[in-house]
């Protein structure tokens, strides 16, 4: 068959769980062009990239309104993932270029992951494989977790997973969320407070929140001087939503007992001052990487590319 479309793959997990992914977009008439950076395409990169190609498939390559804006063929763009900060979503609907997502593919995959960090954290189990292996047999004071606070702030599909496996913890449960889920949170007795309440009370703040606040950052040094010195800091959501310097001197200084964090403003996060601090566990934006979850989130992300291309709605048009 000749191909008709030609679909740029940005994402650098597209594919990774089944190749039946692109197999499924040649059979329908695309040329698929690999990533050949082996990271997310920076603007620069796209612009040339994008040149003649009717759809992407992408991770958070810079999808800035300059690229969309010189993209002289694209009809949709297929986010293999949730969250959209990467896409000028106004540029792209200026161009009526079809955005789409995968909301749900992985919500128990980041939840599972945001529990593995607190875990990590809570019983020092990267420090303790560390002195195993390197022939030592001390103890780390560890952490239990019933009876603690934990702060959810964004109570959407993967906050609502977290909370469930946090309560199986014997955890209590707040959240911020300025959408709440009132039915949810009454049948999981869950009290919805302002930010600065949940700061100054929980044991462990687990981020997944859309956006930061006016400054971009959520939790800047203002709001870390709010947590309790033992609480412990998740992020599986944004990276963008905690300023990294701040963290770091919160860390250093003992203002706070550690920080479990899967993204990060810059991705890799080269030059992070984070790097080699002896209290966080850092993961490489890998919280949905499950077979199942990738599973999931390509057959989304291929159905969506797919409709849009023959001119038909997404599964999740945004």
């Amino acid at each position: 068959m000749m191909a008709r479309w030609k679909v740029l793959v940005g994402s650098r997990t597209f594919g990774k769980a089944s190749v039946g992914h692109i197999a499924r977009l040649e059979a329908a008439g695309c040329d698929v062009i690999p990533n050949t950076v082996g990271r997310a395409y920076r603007a620069d990169e796209l612009i040339e990239a994008l040149r003649g190609v009717d759809a992407i498939i992408t991770g958070t390559d810079a999808l800035t309104a300059e690229v969309i804006n010189g993209a002289d063929a694209l009809l949709t763009i297929a986010k293999h993932g949730v969250g959209l900060d990467n896409i000028d979503l106004e540029a792209a609907r200026r161009r009526g270029i079809v955005v789409s997502a995968t909301a749900g593919a992985i919500h128990d995959s980041v939840a599972d992951h945001t529990l593995a960090l607190l875990l990590a954290l809570a019983r020092h189990v990267v420090e303790a494989h560390r002195d195993v292996t390197a022939g030592g047999w001390g103890g780390h004071m560890g952490m239990e977790l019933r009876g603690k606070t934990m702060g959810i702030v964004g109570l959407g599909r993967i906050g609502k997973e977290v909370c469930v496996r946090a309560q199986a913890f014997g955890m209590r449960v707040v959240a911020h969320d300025p959408y709440p889920d009132e039915a949810f949170a009454a049948a999981h007795e869950v009290s919805f407070v302002p930010l600065g309440e949940l700061l100054e009370t929980s044991d462990i703040v687990s981020l997944h929140a859309a956006g930061g606040g006016a400054g971009g950052h959520l939790i800047g040094e203002a709001e870390l001087e709010q947590m309790k010195p033992s609480a412990f800091l998740v992020n599986t959501a944004r990276g963008g939503l905690v300023d990294e310097a701040a963290l770091a001197r919160a860390l250093r200084a003992g203002r706070l007992a550690g920080a479990g964090l899967d993204v990060f403003a810059q991705e890799p996060p080269a030059g992070s001052p984070l790097l080699g601090l002896p209290n966080v566990v850092l993961t490489p934006h890998a919280a949905g990487f499950t077979r199942e979850g990738l599973l999931r989130m390509g057959d989304m992300a291929v159905e969506n590319c797919l409709r849009a291309l023959r001119g038909e709605p997404p599964l999740q048009a945004v």
